[in-house]
Parts: structure tokens; C-alpha cells; sequence
């Protein structure tokens, strides 16, 4: 009878782990970071990139197993790669938020604004349809490619976020992006001692969204 029992006790043990485990996997939530070099971390580790700072804090504020952080970012990419690579990304980890971080690449090769914005628009339709919430993080390009280039290019992401009613980061490096000591030789990639600084620009703006 002992052993009846016992063996009865570890059954329920076992199916109540197996009960619970999808239970956890349903309850956390997923945001899935699409960018390029400035998020992919460039010039260090992804474990170093703001993105994995933003799960470490996410963790801190609100506790372990509630939300997952996915860095699709990219270095290299542009609007026309991240339109073609996103319908994948959707499908498999089927975010509740995606942060849009994307068109640096596509300015600094001197793109046409139109085209760029169709894509980031087109990104934004395609992850609100599959469910998610978009952020769309503004990236400001360096003026040396004179101002009737690098006006329309910042003000876009504006105009995108209140087109389609999403949320928004001004400029993913403010207070950055002018200090020599926080950018990389290039002029162009944050230093690794930046990250926390850019987490910190995406956090003021986003984590009301997530903290609620």
C-alpha cells in the first residue's frame, strides 16, 4: 500500500510540474528588438548590448520569467533587409512589443527617405497585424550629409510613430551621440560604457508600457 501511494505521489508531483510549465511559458511576455549595429552591439558581446541590459532590468523591476527580451538586431541592416527578415521573426516568437530600430544604415548609403519610410511603415503593419505593439526608436545621422538630408530622415520616425499610433523613442542616442568618449573611433558606434546610457533613453520613454 506504501508503494501504491508513493508512486501516487510521484505522479502527481510529475504532472504538476508538467501543468505548470506551460502556464509559466504562457504568462511571459515577449519583445523583440529589430536593429542593426546599434543594437546588435557592435564592437562588443550581445551580453554587453543594451538590449541584454534591458532584460536584466526588466528582470529586476518586475521580476524573473515575465517578460524575454529577443536581439534580432543585425549589424549591417537596413529597412529593405529587416522588411524581408521580420514575417520569420514574427512567426516564431510572436511578440507582445517590437522595437523598430532600424534606417542608419539605409542614410548613411544616402537612400531615398520615401523608400526607407515605406519599409519601417511596412514593418510596423506587419508586426501590428501579427499582435505586437511597436516602438519606433529615431536615429539621428551625422550632419556632414547636410540638412535637406538629415531633417526629413530624423523627423520621419516622428511622423511614423504618430501615423501608426506607436510608441516612441526621439533618439535612441540622446546626450550620446555628442560625446566623442562615448562613441567608438568610427564616430558612429556607442562604447560599450554608453549601453546603460541607452537603455536608460529607452527605458523613459518605454517602460511605462511595460511596468503597467
Amino acid at each position: 500500500m506504501r508503494q501504491v501511494f508513493k508512486i501516487f505521489t510521484l505522479c502527481v508531483l510529475t504532472l504538476g510540474w508538467v501543468w505548470q510549465t506551460p502556464l509559466v511559458q504562457a504568462q511571459q511576455k515577449t519583445l523583440l528588438v529589430m536593429g542593426d549595429s546599434l543594437s546588435a552591439g557592435y564592437g562588443m558581446s550581445l551580453a554587453q548590448a543594451w538590449p541584454a541590459l534591458l532584460q536584466t532590468q526588466l528582470n529586476q523591476v518586475l521580476g524573473e520569467h515575465q517578460w524575454q527580451v529577443i536581439n534580432a538586431s543585425v549589424s549591417g541592416e537596413t529597412t529593405q533587409g529587416g522588411v524581408r527578415r521580420l514575417p520569420g521573426l514574427l512567426a516564431q516568437y510572436q511578440p507582445q512589443w517590437v522595437l523598430l530600430e532600424l534606417g542608419a544604415n539605409d542614410g548613411l548609403r544616402g537612400y531615398p527617405i520615401a523608400k526607407m519610410t515605406a519599409n519601417l511603415s511596412r514593418m510596423i503593419v506587419q508586426s501590428q497585424t501579427a499582435g505586437a505593439k511597436v516602438a519606433v526608436l529615431g536615429i539621428q545621422l551625422p550632419p556632414n550629409y547636410g540638412a535637406r538630408y538629415t531633417g526629413p530622415f530624423f523627423h520621419q520616425y516622428a511622423h511614423l510613430a504618430q501615423q501608426h499610433n506607436t510608441a516612441l523613442v526621439p533618439f535612441i542616442l540622446e546626450d550620446i551621440a555628442i560625446h566623442p568618449h562615448l562613441m567608438q573611433a568610427d564616430g558612429l558606434h556607442p562604447t560599450q560604457a554608453a549601453q546603460t546610457l541607452i537603455l536608460d533613453n529607452v527605458w523613459q520613454h518605454l517602460s511605462v508600457h511595460w511596468t503597467n
